[in-house]
């Protein structure tokens, strides 16, 4: 036997159906907190598999290790190729639900509907969302890899810039802007290392010299941020899309899916190898709770709490 609904009953009823329906297609953000530094400076080194960074000559990232936390077995994401994993880690979800399945995506050109999109259309980004809540941030991103600026919100960073596969120049054109902007979140995407293990394979001589000139950069960057006076209020992150074995990446093999996931900074334990799984897509929301961000409920990574000292 059916009961008759009042009518007011039934506009709440409605309006909370509504609610939920656009809970699953829009980006519904969670409660803010402190932010815990005023810079956040992103490394991604592409195709830097996990054991490289003990492998190859990298004192930079072996002093952010001893200062901070680290794993050398974080997961990328399934299928083992570049856009879906940096998508996965600026995203903070996995390709079923941003949609990046293959290097060929474009905004318009996928398989796979996003679960949420922003106000530019596709899944929200750590980028977007944080020209969303602070829109007075300065925000940089310096690529050698054109691929990457298409996984970005055309307006959500003050400058983006893409070099020919010159790293040298993608690393100046950063220093430069943190010299004379300050900004406040600083993405730098390296492409030489993969290029490497293609031409020469991965765990070659000339593989790992590839990783020790990114180290090198890396090392630029920390002496940048410390005349600046920046290093003392910056979080600084370095990881990785994916690894490789032989010439290539994209089987589904160990060598391929462990990356390394370095922060070190204000706030963040000293010396610790982080016990927790960490998977590329925990990197935005991480990002997300440094800087006092509210994540968009459709990420489904988590904030890697264990590193910070107040918990």
């Amino acid at each position: 036997m059916f009961k008759c609904i009042p009518k007011g009953m039934v506009s709440i009823l409605a309006a909370l159906f509504i609610s939920a329906q656009l809970s699953l297609t829009n980006p519904v953000r969670q409660d803010a907190v402190t932010a815990l530094a005023q810079h956040v400076v992103i490394i991604g080194v592409d195709g830097m598999k996990g054991e490289a960074a003990l492998n190859a000559q990298t004192p930079y990232m072996h002093g952010l290790m001893s200062k901070g936390a680290y794993t050398l077995h974080a997961r990328a994401v399934i299928p083992l190729v570049s856009k879906p994993n940096w998508a996965s880690m600026i995203m903070g979800a996995p390709p079923e639900q941003h949609g990046v399945t293959s290097n060929e995506w474009l905004p318009n050109k996928f398989d796979i509907t996003p679960v949420c999109t922003d106000s530019a259309g596709i899944f929200p980004t750590i980028f977007g969302v944080l020209r969303e809540q602070r829109p007075k941030a300065v925000i940089g991103i310096f690529t050698d890899w054109d691929g990457f600026t298409t996984l970005v919100e055309p307006k959500s960073p003050d400058l983006m810039e893409v070099t020919n596969e010159d790293q040298a120049k993608t690393t100046e054109q950063a220093l430069t802007f943190i010299r004379e902007h300050k900004p406040t979140l600083t993405f730098i995407h390296y492409d030489s290392v993969d290029e490497a293990g293609h031409t020469y394979g991965w765990d070659t001589p000339q593989y790992y010299a590839a990783v020790t000139q990114i180290d090198q950069y890396l090392g630029e960057i920390l002496k940048t941020l410390d005349e600046t006076g920046l290093l003392g209020q910056t979080i600084i992150l370095v990881t990785a899309d994916h690894g490789g074995l032989g010439l290539k990446h994209g089987e589904n093999l160990m060598p391929d899916i462990e990356i390394p996931w370095i922060i070190s900074g204000p706030g963040i334990r000293r010396g610790i190898e982080i016990a927790s799984p960490v998977n590329t897509y925990d990197t935005a929301p991480t990002v997300a709770y440094v800087l006092g961000l509210s994540q968009p409920s459709c990420w489904l990574g988590k904030a890697m709490l264990p590193c910070f000292e107040s918990h």
